[in-house]
């Protein structure tokens, strides 16, 4: 169970990850897009080496990119073992879900690559985080980006660590959020209670949820007694995004108003490409309706988006709210939602590696 989806690749350790390339993934073009976005960002990209949300984001996508072609720039098990397998800390928000997202990069090099790396870190942050909702606690997760910086951990701890506390208080922080977020009537999130009501739901926020939801159901036992509430949420999610794409395969910066920052946006539909790519996988969605959704996604990202040169453009800033993205645009969370998109694409198209 350690090192699933690895067969047919050949394995040699080098640098401390996979390489050599895939004969499935030899002649897939997914796979070419995939590996010219990472080297392109591994060789220009900025601020690459804190355990940020970011880079954390950039480095799930990469290792995502590992096991569909079999290829490694190694980069990421140095950029872990550099930041000693720690997340970022901040005394004034020991909680702060964005600090938490490199947990997940963490826990995809030891299930897939490196099973010796510790997770220390993660484990006594969860830990924490579980003794203070259980005091009362419960707002954490105020924000959508947080499903998808600390949901992912928590239900994979609790496997490791076989304690179900973990999943009870993701449950109650998952529920906080929902409560307050969820719009019901769109099957959409707002970004934080600042939007609840607006009609604003932005792209890339609902993207973290989708991506978050995805995560967390290919682990959580098919017997847990919460998965049919975050599957009725992915499901209503996922009818309302096949809805609103846009003709030329993007989504809308700001999902339901067109005008709003108008133009093609990446890092939003890289995500929901991923998250409704998983889905049509897994066959929790239907194929005959969603595969056409998830091919036209990818076709504007890998036409649009992805530049000659490996550059994925048309990623919005940092930001708390919707905002014009530019060809130009570009950054360490959008170069690994793209390469997540291509690992559930190269899937489908029956060209991965694992």
């Amino acid at each position: 169970m350690r090192f699933p989806g690895i067969s047919g690749v050949l394995v040699a350790l080098v640098g401390g990850l996979l390489t050599a390339p895939a004969a499935t993934a030899a002649d897939c073009a997914v796979a070419s897009e995939m590996v010219a976005a990472g080297n392109y960002w591994v060789a220009n990209g900025t601020g690459l080496d804190a355990p940020d949300w970011q880079n954390a984001t950039f480095h799930v996508g990469n290792l995502a990119l590992v096991r569909t072609t079999g290829q490694s720039n190694h980069k990421t098990y140095p950029w872990a073992k550099a930041n000693g397998y720690q997340l970022p800390s901040d005394p004034e928000r020991p909680f702060f879900p964005d600090n938490q997202a490199a947990g997940e990069a963490y826990l995809d090099l030891y299930t897939y690559f490196h099973p010796e790396i510790p997770l220390d870190s993660i484990r006594t942050r969860i830990r924490d985080e579980v003794a203070s909702v259980r005091a009362g606690h419960r707002d954490y997760w105020n924000y959508v980006d947080a499903l998808n910086m600390a949901m992912p951990s928590f239900a994979r701890m609790s496997l490791i660590d076989h304690d179900p506390s973990y999943l009870d208080v993701m449950h109650t922080l998952f529920s906080t959020a929902e409560r307050k977020l969820f719009s019901e009537a769109t099957g959409l999130w707002y970004r934080d209670a600042r939007f609840a009501g607006t009609g604003v739901f932005w792209s890339r926020g609902n993207g973290w949820a989708l991506a978050a939801l995805a995560k967390v159901l290919q682990v959580l036992p098919s017997d847990d007694p919460r998965r049919p509430e975050y599957l009725r949420v992915y499901r209503k999610m996922a009818a309302t995004l096949a809805l609103v794409q846009r003709r030329d395969g993007f989504w809308n910066v700001d999902l339901l108003n067109p005008w709003h920052h108008g133009g093609p946006e990446s890092s939003g539909t890289a995500l929901f490409a991923f998250g409704l790519g998983w889905g049509v996988n897994a066959g929790i969605l239907p194929a005959a309706r969603f595969r056409p959704v998830v091919d036209k996604a990818w076709t504007a990202l890998s036409a649009t988006a992805l530049q000659p040169n490996g550059l994925v453009g048309y990623v919005q800033p940092v930001g708390d709210r919707p905002a014009a993205a530019h060809v130009t645009d570009t950054a360490a969370y959008g170069v690994g939602a793209f390469l997540l998109a291509g690992q559930e694409v190269a899937k489908l198209q029956g060209c991965s590696a694992g």
